[in-house]
């Protein structure tokens, strides 16, 4: 059977269900990874794009992508992430510095392990509660692990002053020393994962975690569990997040404190989600680009634009703009548009397709 969509006949229903089913959208993603992985290391020779600007995005990136499962996808809603990203940070910490020879991707990819038991156990309340007694019962799980790694010195290896460091990043024999290599490392790790959600929601269980966040009285009539559904949304998430974490502190930072994923990444992170589209995988990355790129476009252009009109404009001043600045679009975006810049980008996609077609 033929049907259209956008302009593009799909012949069967194994087409359709190809991750992407749009030819241009498969050579747009080919050129994309193309670009980031040969263009970006060959253009970009100042180590501070990568330091301040790539490599975060790709790690924030990878954090928005874990709580948009959760929190987009399957309608739980969670101020706890920084807690999350504490964990698997930690708990990677303390596996590759006290196990001699522990390789530094299973040190990761266990503190993701670690943090998805610890967003299990705290998942546990959304059996009985959700919305905003939700979001209070994941708040405690930033205040618990942040009192955690801040007062119980074992987690910190018994550091005196609180904050722990990594050095001697290796990958198979390869040495994660520049920050080309880092930006190399961080960007397979989140190509993997990306293809593993896009895949995870698209199969029956992210039919199930949409199903639960559209009405969870009417999913579970039709023979969905929502104890199953909720706990593998937070398992996912949770492990997800954890080794974003883990990579912010090993690879991004190299020497953190807890400070580091206070309560302020959690809501940055929520930011994130909201700016860039609820239940969207392309949403997680613009909101991480959003997020990471106006401050440091705030900062240079906001002096320069008072020094044309006489007036100096103080580094408070423009943090206080950027906190304005991103109250009104979360505002805007959830009065106007909920999907957020994923789902103008997918309009902006379709005019493009049917530009050809103009009935």
């Amino acid at each position: 059977m033929l049907y259209r969509e956008n302009g593009q006949f799909k012949t069967s229903y194994t087409k359709d269900q190809q991750v992407f089913p749009i030819a241009q959208d498969r050579i747009g993603i080919a050129l994309l990874l193309a670009f980031a992985f040969v263009g970006v290391p060959l253009l970009v020779q100042d180590d501070y794009l990568f330091r301040a600007i790539l490599i975060p995005f790709l790690i924030l990136s990878l954090a928005a992508l874990g709580l948009n499962i959760l929190v987009g996808y399957c309608g739980q809603i969670s101020l706890g992430t920084g807690a999350f990203m504490a964990v698997g940070a930690y708990a990677a910490y303390n596996l590759f510095v006290r196990i001699e020879g522990m390789p530094m991707l299973v040190a990761m990819l266990a503190g993701g392990f670690f943090a998805m038991v610890a967003g299990v156990l705290f998942g546990i309340p959304s059996l009985r509660i959700k919305g905003l007694y939700l979001a209070v019962a994941t708040l405690a799980a930033q205040f618990f692990w942040d009192w955690a790694f801040l007062r119980i010195k074992w987690f910190t290896n018994n550091s005196s002053s609180g904050s722990v460091s990594v050095s001697n990043l290796e990958l198979l024999g390869w040495k994660i020393d520049t920050p080309t290599e880092r930006y190399l490392f961080c960007l397979g790790m989140l190509i993997a994962f990306a293809l593993a959600a896009k895949n995870l929601v698209r199969s029956h269980i992210g039919r199930e975690w949409m199903a639960i966040r559209d009405m969870d009285v009417a999913a579970a009539v039709i023979g969905i569990r929502p104890v199953y559904a909720k706990l593998t949304a937070f398992a996912v998430s949770s492990f997800i997040v954890g080794v974003a974490g883990a990579m912010w502190g090993f690879v991004h930072l190299g020497s953190w404190e807890p400070a580091a994923f206070s309560i302020d990444r959690s809501f940055q992170l929520l930011f994130m989600i909201i700016i860039g589209g609820l239940g969207s995988i392309m949403g997680s990355f613009f909101g991480a680009f959003f997020i990471v790129a106006l401050p440091i476009f705030l900062n240079q252009v906001l002096p320069w634009a008072g020094s044309l009109v006489g007036i100096t404009i103080s580094t408070a001043a423009v943090a206080h703009t950027e906190f304005m600045i991103f109250g009104a679009l979360i505002v805007f975006f959830l009065i106007v548009e909920p999907h957020g810049l994923a789902r103008l980008w997918s309009i902006g996609k379709e005019k493009m397709r049917l530009w050809p077609f103009p009935h």
